[in-house]
């Protein structure tokens, strides 16, 4: 059953066609990898996902609702949780509160009842709290809790910006280049942790990523795009061979390396 369905998806910017009726699902419980050469749309495809950016035409609904028509302070709201290609996270605070950040888009409080000093406020900032530092156990970063993100390894900001993304409870996680920036041993740490989180959280993951052995590595399905338009879709192992998808990145009948960046 798909949780995510993309129907048509059409963006332009002027005389440019990011998306070309781009369509696919995701289902339940699936790693999908979203993969295709520089330009190819795959940010752009995110940003109508996240509502940063409205398509021209077309429909997207998570599990069975449109979504297009919401605002893209609901998204979260609604079980989508997203990671960006560059960290956006507050260098000032430290990796607890940049967490908590995260929780404290599902919950009720606002400026009047936090002046108020409610009580409810309080248990409510305790769970936050609490959310956030489980969290941070489960991706190996609790010894980090109370240092500032300012200063640490980029591979341990990428993690701190998954613990985040995984706060506010999402059932669909959008992740943007995650293995931008990391070496291999960090790669192959980002694999496990990707299927830890499918398996273990029950979250299902659109990941767009350059790397292709962790997408081959970890995806059930891959979704290839070029030039705006959807070119292949599969399981990875026929993916590779699709001369389609090898003319895009190589300009070849080579096949494609599972392993090459």
């Amino acid at each position: 059953m798909p949780i995510l369905t993309v129907r048509d998806l059409t963006v332009r910017f002027g005389g440019i066609l990011a998306l070309d009726s781009v369509s696919f699902d995701v289902d339940a419980g699936q790693i999908v990898g979203l993969i295709g050469p520089n330009g190819a749309g795959k940010t752009t495809l995110f940003n109508c996902l996240s509502r940063l950016s409205p398509p021209d035409e077309g429909d997207v609904r998570f599990d069975g609702r449109p979504i297009l028509g919401l605002p893209a302070h609901r998204i979260a709201e609604l079980g989508i949780g997203r990671t960006f290609q560059n960290l956006a996270l507050f260098p000032t605070l430290t990796v607890l509160q940049n967490v908590m950040v995260g929780v404290h888009g599902r919950t009720r409080s606002d400026v009047l009842s936090n002046a108020l000093r409610l009580p409810w406020v309080s248990r409510e900032e305790a769970t936050i709290h609490a959310r956030a530092t489980e969290l941070l156990r489960f991706l190996d970063l609790g010894a980090l809790a109370d240092h500032p993100a300012a200063g640490l390894p980029f591979g341990t900001l990428k993690r701190v910006e998954l613990a985040r993304a995984l706060a506010s409870s999402p059932r669909l996680l959008l992740v943007d280049e995650p293995a931008s920036g990391l070496n291999h041993e960090e790669v192959a740490t980002l694999a496990k942790l990707l299927r830890t989180i499918r398996d273990s959280r029950g979250v299902t993951v659109l990941l767009v990523e350059h790397h292709m052995g962790l997408v081959m590595q970890v995806s059930d399905k891959v979704v290839v795009l070029d030039f705006g338009r959807k070119i292949a879709e599969g399981p990875p192992v026929d993916v590779q061979k699709n001369p389609d998808v090898i003319r895009a990145y190589l300009g070849t009948d080579l096949r494609v390396d599972a392993g090459a960046r």
